[in-house]
């Protein structure tokens, strides 16, 4: 009998698949330097006509070059838990609640202690039926998407094809959004309560507070995370 070309005979009658040739992979380290080099380029431009928009593009970069090595994406910090019981990246969104609350209380505060328009104070959204309602939206949307938008830029950087469509789709999204959000706004925000922590509980109780909850809900996960793995193991 003629032996297949694609498997290989072993004894007690296996046979062990021949692995195909791996292609070899294009070398990256010319097109990175190209890469790095057009955007120097492009903030010496910016520079020259607003150093804001220079600052703006670096930070963009350096941001984008974060969230693509890290693999950041609020979807996953939502979605994994349910899915696959891990919470590695909901602890790291967690951490990074924890750091930003500490860096924006600093500077609202200090704005606040020198007289000035406390930083941010006026997007202080009312919370309302149009609050959950675009919550539970959103949520679905980026799931099915894969992506939040954070994750869905830096997978378009990447070049993926399914994301440049849902970018698509989260551009009509919001201009229908922007567009009827007069009628969230009279029907349901006019009148909602807007509620700023500083305002009820004082700077220091609200960075404790808000601090306590983001710990709380961190050794939640953690324990979520050693349940559901620990039970899997035993299943």
């Amino acid at each position: 009998m003629q032996e297949n070309a694609a498997t290989k005979p072993q004894s007690g009658g296996s046979s062990i698949r021949r692995s195909a040739p791996r292609k070899k992979k294009k070398n990256q380290i010319p097109f990175g330097f190209l890469g790095l080099f057009l955007i120097v380029v492009i903030a010496l431009v910016l520079g020259q006509k607003n150093g804001t928009l220079a600052l703006f593009w670096v930070f963009g970069c350096c941001f984008g070059f974060i969230l693509q090595k890290a693999r950041f994406c609020f979807t996953a910090s939502m979605r994994d838990p349910c899915i696959t019981g891990s919470t590695s990246v909901t602890r790291a969104v967690l951490i990074a609640f924890a750091i930003t609350t500490i860096g924006f209380t600093a500077i609202k505060y200090g704005a606040y202690v020198n007289g000035g328009q406390i930083p941010g104070q006026s997007y202080v959204m009312p919370v309302s039926l149009a609050t959950c309602v675009g919550g539970v939206m959103f949520g679905i949307g980026m799931v099915i998407a894969g992506g939040c938008a954070s994750g869905t830029l830096m997978r378009v950087g990447e070049g993926f094809g399914m994301q440049i469509l849902s970018l698509f789709f989260f551009v009509v999204g919001s201009l229908i959004g922007a567009n009827h959000m007069g009628w969230w706004t009279l029907n349901f925000n006019a009148t909602a309560p807007r509620i700023f922590l500083p305002d009820v509980f004082g700077w220091a109780g609200a960075l404790v507070l808000q601090l306590a909850v983001i710990g709380l809900l961190y050794i939640a996960a953690d324990k979520y995370e050693k349940k559901r793995m620990g039970n899997t193991g035993e299943e």
